[in-house]
């Protein structure tokens, strides 16, 4: 086959099928990367300049190429469907197909090369027809020779790389790291992604999570990426939080035991002691999912990544506030909260409880608090002591009242519900002994 004849046949096969299945699509990765061992001593003698055959010595026809020998060359031709070059230190002609010019989609050669040129490619046919040699050359299968020992290299140093997205695809994305690469969706991010098409036309940083030469499979991971980013910002973070400062954070997630709280690369979490001066027997009637809350820092561990917040000692104190209200010897409304043995706690403010002392229920004896007070009960207390330091109100019904009030609560009536009829000694004597001088 003449030059001629080859040039014609590109020309009229637009997608290149014949060739590119005749080259690259139907042989094995042994076929298209196989070098005799002398085609591969006389480029590599070439290059180092010591075989005086690689001169232009007018004789072409001791200088042989092999498919898979790497050429250099300079372009002196462009036309719709191919590329023709010099071959450098020969008087070889190289013949580049469109579909061999590069591995991204084109409409014409000149959009890659130009006319003087130097362009290094790899042979991927033989033509030597009546002593007129031509080769048939591929830029891309250079390239993607190129690009595989990189993302090889790549996978072994754990490199991150950067690819374009070519194409979005229901599975995930289609990416160019110098040869065709693929994210599946679930090596996207670290969270579920519904909307692909977002990434469409952007360059995305990855690592090589697979790579298969052999089968032209090249798998890529942007997750692992993200993971280490958001690692790096939460110790960055870490270090710079500081116990006692005040910060804005939004809640993310709450338990039984307390809510988390994100505070921008960490979460933090306060305690259900920590949501409120009010008791909070549920975390959800505290705070919901998506609240933007000020919380203070009580404690930073870096080592383990752990934040311990408060909602509560980031605003106001309600104790301090009454303190600053009220004075001891004040007598004011509060409600029953809790019933204990020692005494009562009464709410005497929105998120301030004082205890009244079993001792200052009533001037009568108080076995039990719960034998005079209920639950929820509306009582007028006394303030006996304010502890600004300990945040402790003392408490008093009892000096709300006179001494000579009996308690309002029920009596208490106490028998002897024994079965045992046996008379007493003062069933048998009587008054007998009332007069006695003893």
């Amino acid at each position: 086959m003449t030059a001629d004849n080859i040039l014609n046949e590109e020309s009229n096969n637009e997608e290149n099928n014949e060739l590119e299945n005749s080259t690259i699509g139907d042989n094995s990765p042994e076929e298209e990367n196989q070098v005799s061992e002398e085609s591969q001593s006389q480029v590599e003698a070439s290059e180092e300049g010591e075989n005086p055959e690689s001169e232009t010595t007018g004789n072409d026809s001791e200088i042989s190429f092999s498919e898979g020998d790497k050429v250099t060359g300079t372009v002196f031709k462009v036309e719709d469907k191919y590329v023709r070059t010099h071959i450098d230190g020969t008087d070889f002609e190289g013949i580049i197909p469109i579909s061999q010019v590069t591995n991204k989609r084109i409409e014409h050669p000149n959009e890659v090369v130009a006319e003087d040129d130097t362009i290094e490619a790899v042979v991927i046919k033989v033509e030597d027809e009546n002593e007129r040699h031509n080769l048939i050359l591929s830029i891309r299968k250079l390239e993607e020779d190129q690009s595989y020992d990189t993302l090889i290299a790549a996978k072994e140093n754990d490199e991150t790389l950067e690819g374009t997205v070519m194409e979005v695809v229901q599975a995930g994305l289609v990416v160019d790291v110098g040869v065709r690469g693929f994210i599946p969706a679930s090596l996207l991010s670290d969270e579920y992604v519904e909307d692909l098409e977002q990434f469409a036309g952007q360059t995305l940083e990855v690592k090589v999570e697979d790579i298969d030469k052999d089968k032209n499979r090249v798998i890529l991971n942007r997750k692992k990426i993200i993971e280490s980013q958001k690692e790096e910002g939460r110790k960055d973070q870490l270090k710079k939080l500081e116990p006692g400062t005040t910060v804005e954070g939004e809640v993310v997630r709450t338990t039984s035991f307390g809510a988390f709280i994100n505070l921008g690369s960490i979460d933090g979490l306060a305690h259900i002691s920590e949501l409120s001066y009010e008791r909070v027997e549920k975390v959800e009637d505290a705070v919901s999912i998506g609240d933007k809350v000020e919380v203070k820092i009580l404690d930073v561990d870096v080592e383990n990544e752990r934040v311990s917040l408060s909602i509560k000692q980031a605003q106001e104190s309600p104790f301090e506030l009454f303190i600053n209200e009220h004075n001891e010897g004040e007598t004011l409304e509060g409600t029953v909260k809790r019933l204990v043995d020692f005494g009562a706690f009464v709410e005497v403010a929105p998120g301030v409880e004082g205890l009244v002392h079993v001792s200052e229920i009533s001037h009568d004896h108080v076995a039990q608090p719960s034998d005079v007070l209920d639950e929820g009960e509306k009582i007028q207390v006394k303030i006996l002591s304010l502890n600004a330091e300990a945040g402790k109100v003392s408490l008093s019904i009892k000096e709300t009242t006179d001494p000579g009030e009996r308690s309002s609560g029920p009596s208490k009536v106490y028998r002897d519900e024994t079965d045992d009829d046996r008379p007493t000694l003062g069933d048998v004597f009587g008054d007998k002994f009332k007069n006695l001088d003893l």
